[in-house]
């Protein structure tokens, strides 16, 4: 016996107006709430779907009838938005990368990956990284109290170590920080992340073909090596594969980072309780994914007909898989609102699942981790410079990132020379 569909609570003109909102920019989560108890799978105007409920979102990210495929996802935004058309032009450019693709091609492709992104290489990198984290923060302090921890630590050192990873030369970096922060606006100007796009793609083919002449230890040899033995990736498809995983742990852990600072900030109980015990610090960044997930919201496009939640959404119809609504399902996270450390089984979809599960998430919560834990650790009295209701946020819908997070502190304690 079916249950009818719940009673849609908002018409489409205060979804509008929600969405849009300064308060929802600030504070999506009370709008959340409200539709995963009245309309947790709503459509809104020219066939646009959100779903807001743990259940219906993890059963979404696994059904191969939502579909993830770049030219099809173009095809039903332009459809609905002409002008979208410029977008749908810069994601032509990135040709197929194994994100925006669907089976077969995203496991031939994320099969290849795996080859040359290893949880080994990932790990060879944790003392690296420690040292990293620590120069950043020895530069915070020395430019002295208050400093903006958004472009301090957690912006830098995302762009430092896919730096690293992909053999990026040291003279090089600066360019690449300025491609990183135009992508970061794809949404804003899209006539500037056009040209960024062209100048990315164009030095990465120059990098790439350096490396298939003289292969060196880094991540985009790896891949030319693999394609060497034999591997069905072309050169399309290797110069997109090294573009995505290159901005793709950008953006991400950059907000992971500072939403992570910014939730044991409102929390000083936890705080205290991450500083006497360290060990929490996977489950500090395992809550904040779900609290206040840096990746809000990923989107899929309806290949055929597919029934969720009681409702059928039909072939063509986009939809939003709204992650950061599903982190605060009560049916899935009692007393969702609290920000817990020791919140037992915490198997949020911050990350993915299914197929599309996230690739880098092993290094995101390596950098994360190291972040958070050194910060922590080396800043006695860390707390807000500004008043909490001052902090403002990008209007992106699917990435929830802050301009910046201006902090004071007291003494810092000095780096650790030597790490494990």
């Amino acid at each position: 016996m079916s249950t009818a569909p719940p009673r849609v609570a908002m018409d489409p003109a205060e979804f509008a107006a929600a969405m849009q909102s300064e308060e929802f920019r600030r504070d999506p989560y009370p709008t959340y709430a409200r539709m995963r108890r009245t309309c947790p799978v709503y459509r809104a105007p020219q066939g646009v779907w959100y779903l807001t409920r743990h259940a219906d979102v993890e059963q979404a990210l696994a059904d191969p009838r939502l579909s993830n495929d770049r030219e099809r996802m173009t095809r039903a935004l332009v459809a609905r938005d002409g002008r979208m058309r410029d977008l749908s032009r810069l994601t032509a450019r990135l040709g197929r990368v194994m994100s925006n693709t669907d089976p077969p091609d995203h496991a031939r492709l994320r099969g290849l990956v795996n080859k040359a992104f290893t949880a080994r290489r990932v790990a060879t990198l944790r003392g690296w990284i420690g040292t990293v984290v620590d120069r950043l923060v020895d530069d915070a302090v020395a430019a002295g109290a208050p400093t903006d921890l958004l472009t301090a630590v957690a912006a830098p050192l995302p762009h430092t170590v896919v730096c690293e990873l992909f053999g990026i030369p040291e003279a090089d970096r600066d360019h690449v920080t300025e491609w990183f922060r135009g992508l970061g606006r794809i949404t804003e100007d899209i006539a500037r992340a056009e040209r960024v796009v062209e100048d990315f793609e164009d030095y990465l083919t120059r990098l790439v073909a350096q490396r298939r002449a003289a292969p060196g230890d880094d991540l985009i040899s790896a891949l030319v090596t693999a394609q060497a033995r034999g591997d069905r990736l072309t050169d399309d498809e290797l110069l997109s594969t090294c573009f995505m995983l290159i901005t793709a742990g950008d953006e991400t852990t950059t907000n992971l980072i500072a939403n992570g600072v910014l939730a044991l900030l409102r929390h000083p109980d936890q705080l205290a309780r991450l500083r006497a015990d360290p060990e929490l610090i996977r489950a500090a960044v395992d809550e904040t994914v779900r609290h206040d997930s840096p990746s809000q919201a990923i989107v899929r496009v309806v290949a055929e007909d597919v029934t969720l939640g009681g409702r059928t959404l039909p072939a063509g119809d986009l939809v939003y898989l709204v992650l950061a609504a599903a982190g605060r399902d009560p049916d899935r996270h009692p007393h969702p609102d609290r920000f817990d450390l020791t919140r037992p089984a915490n198997r949020h979809l911050g990350f993915g699942h299914g197929p599309h599960f996230c690739l880098g998430a092993p290094l995101a919560r390596l950098e994360t981790e190291l972040a958070i834990g050194t910060l922590v650790r080396r800043l006695p009295g860390l707390r807000l410079a500004v008043p909490d209701d001052r902090l403002q946020w990008r209007p992106n819908p699917l990435q929830r990132r802050l301009t910046a997070l201006p902090v004071t502190y007291t003494d810092a304690v000095p780096g650790t020379q030597e790490r494990k």
